[in-house]
């Protein structure tokens, strides 16, 4: 066991199960350590089946084979210790610890801890802290930890060096290994809405943004309720309580407030942000307003139109050199989105823009020579971006991180080896 390398996974929800399918065939990890904490039904077998089945994506076998009959090799070396084999790889669930300073990642030769639990949100935490913090899957041997969920800070405290939020193919080169132990890969519509803003802010014409908004319809998650409960002491939003198969519900989201750290250039602009959560079980649409201070061609009309934006998508898309953003000019529903890997997909059938003009009058622009009022052209642009925020948008961004993460330590240990 000594010789192999393996992922660590605290806590087997959508996250941490989705993301041991994506790396099951990636010949990175010689297997997985799950940490469940806590036992699972009556025997591993239970547990076993859980990590074959999903109700959204079907069997792990049609999830990894598609339609060709093929299954999996599952075999139970350990029911007591809960040790089996998927597919070549091998699968350890831990079920007695809960804080992760006592989960013994370094015993299991785990580096990389990906902390799917949703629990363990703030990076400053000490390692006593009450109920546990990130932090201690390092004391517990763990060397670089990947929270699934954007860091949740305590009033007026900010990031602390060794941290970092990223989202993968917009500022994960800021990456440093040496540096940077736990790192945030934000959330699904943050990663959706920084790779809708990339592009607008690389352009000279459209970087020009005077404000923005947008709203997610969003698929349904695990932290509402299926029929209507009683809101926990002292919940602000008590439409979160209400039943998620018969209601359309108004949210908030804090996507706006994650992409001014993945995107620090973002915070001159006044971004507001919601969430609509709808019932569905994945696939979430961002629709994304932007006014521009516009400019006027040679025969007065706007630069910034339907096509132009539409060309700056396509362009990006294809240059885009970890295929994240998506463009496409055919009419899409919710379905078409389901398991792709793309962090947004444009949808350039329905991008609208219009232009209007402000009139300003020529007493404020101190008798710059102009008969009657100054006329400032404005555009707003209406755009859209699919995405699968489960497995093509949020998992398939966090293995990349992963990916990213490992290679470095192994850079990392490879430079060490020579030097020594």
């Amino acid at each position: 066991m000594n010789n192999h390398k393996y992922l660590g996974i605290n806590g087997l929800g959508r996250i941490g199960k989705l993301t041991l399918w994506n790396l099951l065939n990636d010949e990175r990890f010689d297997g997985f350590v799950i940490n469940a904490g806590r036992k699972v039904g009556q025997s591993f077998e239970d547990m076993i089946d859980f990590i074959m089945t999903d109700s959204t994506y079907g069997s792990l076998d049609r999830f990894l084979f598609g339609y060709t009959g093929r299954s999996s090799d599952v075999e139970i070396l350990d029911n007591e210790n809960c040790i089996a084999i998927i597919n070549g790889k091998r699968i350890k669930v831990l079920t007695t610890e809960r804080d992760p300073k006592m989960i013994g990642w370094g015993n299991e030769n785990v580096d990389i801890v990906v902390d799917c639990t949703g629990v363990f949100l703030d990076p400053n935490k000490a390692t006593d802290a009450k109920g546990g913090s990130m932090r201690g899957h390092l004391e517990a041997g763990a060397k670089k930890i990947i929270c699934s969920a954007p860091f949740k800070l305590g009033e007026d405290a900010d990031i602390p060096e060794d941290a970092m939020m990223t989202v993968f193919g917009i500022n994960h080169e800021t990456y440093d290994t040496d540096k940077h132990h736990i790192l945030s890969s934000a959330s699904c519509t943050t990663t959706a809405l920084s790779h809708m803003m990339k592009p607008l802010m690389d352009n000279t014409e459209t970087s020009r943004i005077i404000t923005a908004s947008m709203s997610t319809i969003h698929a349904s998650t695990n932290n509402q309720t299926i029929l209507d409960g009683v809101p926990k002491a002292g919940a602000k939003d008590l439409r979160r309580n209400r039943s998620v198969f018969n209601n359309i519900i108004l949210t908030s989201t804090g996507a706006a407030k994650a992409l001014e750290v993945v995107m620090p250039d973002i915070k001159g602009i006044g971004f507001m942000a919601d969430s609509v959560r709808i019932p569905a079980n994945t696939v979430s649409l961002v629709s994304l307003n932007i006014t521009f201070r516009s400019a006027l061609n040679g025969k007065g009309e706007p630069v910034i139109d339907t096509e132009f934006l539409n060309r700056m998508y396509r362009e990006a898309a294809e240059k885009d050199p970890h295929n994240l953003l998506v463009y496409t000019d055919k009419q899409t529903v919710s379905t078409d989105v389901r398991g792709k890997k793309a962090s947004a997909v444009i949808e350039g059938f329905e991008t609208h823009t219009r232009t209007g003009f402000i009139s300003l009058p020529k007493e404020i622009m101190f008798d710059c020579g102009v008969a009657g009022d100054i006329q400032l052209p404005v555009t707003h642009a209406k755009i859209f971006g699919w995405y699968d925020n489960e497995f093509g948008n949020y998992v398939n961004s966090l293995s990349h991180l992963i990916a990213l993460v490992d290679d470095e330590m192994n850079t990392e240990k490879s430079v060490d080896h020579c030097i020594a």
